[in-house]
Formats: structure tokens, sequence, C-alpha cells
């Protein structure tokens, strides 16, 4: 635990906004679903960790989603954290984050995952090293102008109060990150995405942090309102598990979050994998129809636009 007790204060209020966002989320994504309920699973790990796993399945609208808190530390960081940052070698830390990936039923209503996190990594007798990270982007199946538009705005707003230049620098670290270079191919549409951020200090940071996990649910409830009721067909729903093979590849090849949930030795496996959509299909070699719905997600969609 950290040693100075300042930061114990603005750790316990980091994580008491954590576990509130977790709460708001799931309550709001419940009473869309209407028929499924999130189902919570304490755990504590005596090596590092604990946390609340929440997951939704076969809802009248989402056919599986998470909504992972999580708290995990360690004495050492593993070599992966620290080769890049050597000022972490030695440090104990702290993680803390909500986590989520929401899977609709429909083809029609994109997938969404958000993930809003605290780093905290700390040697006696010197300053803790810490940071918020996070962010969301969205995943569709089939592309709507409107929808694209509402999310991207919705994101620009909420940075808007903490400088021009935050929107526009945070879609561009989300347009670089959630990309599958072995595809040369951008995982959806994008939105945000922020990591290592301390630089106007803790308060200002946490500020920050508040203000774009608070507007997750702004961005993406009305785009599922909006799409839920749209009528499907198998063939939709074919292309819906086929597009979701990126999903998986980019969580398992790419994904930070993933990675050090499985390198350092104190992630929860049930948890990290959460994300991971229920029925996915890769096919060989396909191709869309050249006209066709599934054409225009890779023609007009998966390409990076000033959509705000």
């Amino acid at each position: 635990m950290p040693s100075n007790p300042m930061e114990s204060v603005t750790i316990s209020a980091v994580k008491d906004y954590l576990l509130g966002l977790q709460d708001r989320i799931c309550s709001k994504l419940e009473s869309i679903d209407g028929k499924a309920k999130f189902i919570t699973d304490a755990w504590e790990r005596d090596e590092g960790g604990s946390g609340r796993s929440r997951v939704i399945t076969h809802g009248a609208v989402f056919e599986k989603g998470g909504v992972n808190f999580s708290h995990v530390f360690g004495s050492r960081l593993p070599p992966s954290a620290s080769a890049t940052r050597p000022e972490l070698a030695g440090r104990s830390f702290q993680a803390m984050g909500v986590s989520l990936v929401i899977h609709p039923d429909n083809p029609f209503v994109p997938t969404s995952h958000a993930n809003f996190r605290f780093f905290v990594a700390e040697k006696e007798g010197e300053e803790p090293v810490w940071w918020f990270g996070g962010g969301y982007d969205l995943t569709p199946y089939y592309g709507f102008d409107d929808d694209c538009r509402h999310w991207h705005r919705t994101a620009r707003d909420a940075c808007s109060p903490f400088g021009p230049d935050l929107y526009p620098r945070f879609k561009k670290e989300c347009d670089e990150y959630f990309f599958l270079k072995h595809r040369a191919e951008p995982r959806g549409i994008g939105g945000l995405f922020f990591d290592d951020f301390n630089e106007p200090g803790f308060a200002s940071s946490f500020a920050m942090a508040q203000a774009l996990g608070d507007s997750y649910l702004e961005a993406y409830c009305p785009i599922v309102e909006r799409r839920r009721a749209t009528p499907y067909s198998d063939h939709h729903k074919h292309f819906q598990a086929y597009r979701r093979g990126r999903y998986v590849e980019f969580n398992l090849v790419y994904d930070r979050g993933t990675l050090f949930g499985l390198q350092s030795g104190v992630g929860r496996i049930e948890s990290i994998l959460m994300s991971l959509p229920p029925v996915v299909r890769w096919d060989y070699n396909w191709k869309p129809e050249p006209g066709s719905e599934e054409a225009k997600l890779y023609s007009d969609y998966l390409r990076f636009r000033d959509w705000a």
C-alpha cells in the first residue's frame, strides 16, 4: 500500500469512483435490456488482487456483456512493464480499473468497449509514479453516419472542458491503437484512447478521467436504442460473427490490458477473457460482395475519418 498518507486518500477516491461507475453502467444497461440481469462474481486472490466481475448473457438486447472492476497489486512489476520505463524497475504497484465490452445480439447494434484505469508504482523514499488511462471505442458491423457522428461528438464534448487539444489527440491515439497491423485494418470507428496521462497534475487528471467515464453511457445508449429493433437475417448474423473474429484477434494479440493481466501473474483469467464474444467465425479468404452492405463497412467506415 502507499507510504504517503495523501496518496492513500487519493487512491481511495479513485477506487470509489470506479466502483460507482461500474454500478451505474450495469444499472443503465439492465434497464435497456429489460430481460436479463448482470450476475456479480466477487473475487479475491491471496497473491494480490480482488474485484467484481459482472456479466450479462442471453438478454433481449445484449447477447453477452461484461463490466468488470479489478484492483490488483504486487511487490514487483513484470519485466515487460518496466522494459521501456526504467524508473518503474523494482517498484511495487497497484492497478485498478473498470473494463467493459458489450456484444449486442442485433448485428445492427455495434459492439462497444470502454475502460478507465489508474496505475501507481511505489518505492520507499521516492515519489509515487502514477497515471490514468483508458477511453472507449465503437465497433459497428453495419455502419450508420448518424451513429458515428453522435459517438464522436459526445467524446469531443466530454474532452472540451479540459482543453481543445485533447479530443483530436485522444482520437488519433485511439485510431492508432485499435488498429490490426497484421490486417492493415482499423478495429472499428475509434473514439478516445489515452495512456500514461498525468501531465496536468492529479486533480485535473482525475477530473478528466471522470468526465470521460461518465460520458460513455451518453455516447452508447442512444445508438443502442436507435438500432435495437432493426430487422435482421441469418446473413447479417453470419457477418457479425465473422467481424467478431477481428475483435478476438486484437484482444489476444495487441490489447495492453489483456497482455498485462496475463503476464503480470495477478490477473484473473475469467475476467481477462470476459471480453471475448460468445460466437465467432473465421472464414478462409472471405471477401464481401462488391456494392453490398458488408462492403460498405470496409469502404466507408473502417478508415480514419473526422466524424465530429
